[in-house]
C-alpha cells in the first residue's frame, strides 16, 4: 500500500510508516498543486497539514484513497462528506498539539501586558525608553477570556489559573451548568460579556459559516478598551481590517495572530505596521515535542484504518 505525504512530518514518524508501506514524502508538494492530484492516483493514504486541499478534486484524483491523516485538528482543509461518502476514515491529531497552542497564548498573551518586549533595537542603538516601558501589566488578577472551551481552552485555563488569574469562558455547546466550567474554575458567560469583562481574549473555534467574522468590527468594539486578543484558532474569525483600525487606534493593548483570512499573508495585508500586534505564520500548534506527538498519532491512526486495528497493534507490540 502507498501513502502520500505533503506537507512536512516528523522524521522517525515517516521512517515508521516505511516499515509498513510504500511513502512519498513531498513536503513541498502542498505548493505544487497539479503535481499533487496525480501523485494522488497512487495513493491509498494521504498525510496533510492545513494547506494541502483535500477537497472534490482531489478525491476524485484518488480513487485508492481509504484514509486521510491531518497533522493537526482543524479540518476545515477536508471535505468531509466527501470522505465519509467514500469510506475514507479521516484521522486528526487531536488533543497532541494542545500544550504548545496554549503556551503559545500564554506566552502572547504576557507579552502582550508587559508591553516591554518590543524596543531591542532602540535600546541595542543607546536609546533607554525605560519611562516609556514602565507601565506593563502584570497577569494576577486578571480576566482572561476563552472563546471555546475544548482541550486547548481547557488547558489554558489551568495555565492561566496558575499565573493566578480569574478565567471566563464561552462555548455554544456547553450550555451554562455543564460541569466542565465548575470543573476548571471558569465562569461560563455569554460572548458579548466575556468580550466586555476581559483583559485578555483568546479563540479555541472551528471556521464554520457561524464563526465566520465572529469578531467584526461591532464586536471588536465591545472589547474591554486596553483588552488583548489572541487568535490562534482559524484565520477568517477575526475581521483583520478592523482589528488593525482598533490597534491604530489605541483602543486595543495588542494583539497576536497566528492564523489568517489568506494563508500566506499577502503582502499589503491592513495588519501591516499595526503597532503591538504579534503576527506568526500558524506556528502555535508546532514545537519539537508537538511534531513528535502529532506525526506519532497520525501515523498510528492511518496504519489502523489501512492494515485494521489487530493488525497495527500488532506491529505497534513491543
Amino acid at each position: 500500500m502507498h501513502i502520500l505525504i505533503s506537507e512536512f512530518m516528523d522524521a522517525p514518524a515517516v521512517e515508521a510508516l516505511r516499515q509498513r508501506f510504500d511513502v512519498r514524502y513531498e513536503p513541498d508538494l502542498v505548493e505544487r498543486r497539479d503535481a499533487l492530484l496525480q501523485a494522488a492516483g497512487e495513493a491509498d493514504g494521504l498525510i496533510v497539514r492545513n494547506r494541502s486541499r483535500v477537497d472534490a478534486a482531489l478525491l476524485a484524483a484518488a480513487p485508492r484513497l481509504r484514509a486521510v491523516g491531518r497533522l493537526g485538528v482543524g479540518l476545515d482543509n477536508i471535505d468531509l462528506e466527501g470522505c465519509a461518502a467514500r469510506g475514507i476514515a479521516v484521522v486528526p491529531a487531536t488533543g497532541a498539539n494542545a500544550r504548545a497552542v496554549a503556551e503559545y497564548v500564554i506566552g502572547t498573551m504576557l507579552a502582550l501586558l508587559r508591553g516591554a518586549y518590543f524596543s531591542s533595537a532602540a535600546v541595542a542603538d543607546g536609546q533607554w525608553p525605560r519611562a516609556a516601558l514602565s507601565q506593563g501589566l502584570e497577569a494576577q488578577q486578571r480576566t482572561l477570556g476563552i472563546v471555546g472551551f475544548g482541550g486547548i481552552g481547557r488547558l489554558a485555563a489551568r495555565l492561566a489559573h496558575g499565573l493566578d488569574m480569574r478565567v471566563a469562558g464561552c462555548d455554544a455547546a456547553l450550555p451554562p451548568d455543564h460541569p466542565a466550567w465548575a470543573e476548571n474554575g471558569v465562569a461560563a458567560m455569554a460572548l458579548d460579556e466575556l468580550l466586555a469583562q476581559a483583559d485578555a481574549v483568546t479563540l479555541h473555534l472551528p471556521l464554520t459559516p457561524g464563526t465566520r467574522n465572529l469578531l467584526d468590527a461591532g464586536r471588536i468594539a465591545r472589547l474591554r478598551p486596553g483588552a488583548v486578543l489572541i487568535n490562534t484558532s482559524r484565520g477568517g474569525i477575526v475581521d483583520e481590517a478592523a482589528l488593525a483600525d482598533a490597534l491604530r487606534a489605541g483602543r486595543l493593548r495588542g494583539a497576536a495572530l497566528d492564523v489568517f483570512d489568506q494563508e500566506p499573508l499577502p503582502a499589503g495585508s491592513p495588519l501591516a505596521g499595526a503597532p503591538n500586534l504579534i503576527l506568526t505564520p500558524h506556528i502555535a500548534g508546532l514545537t519539537q515535542e508537538a511534531n513528535t506527538r502529532v506525526s506519532d498519532m497520525v501515523a498510528a491512526g492511518v496504519t489502523i484504518a489501512l492494515t485494521g486495528g489487530a493488525a497495527a497493534a500488532a506491529a505497534s507490540a513491543p
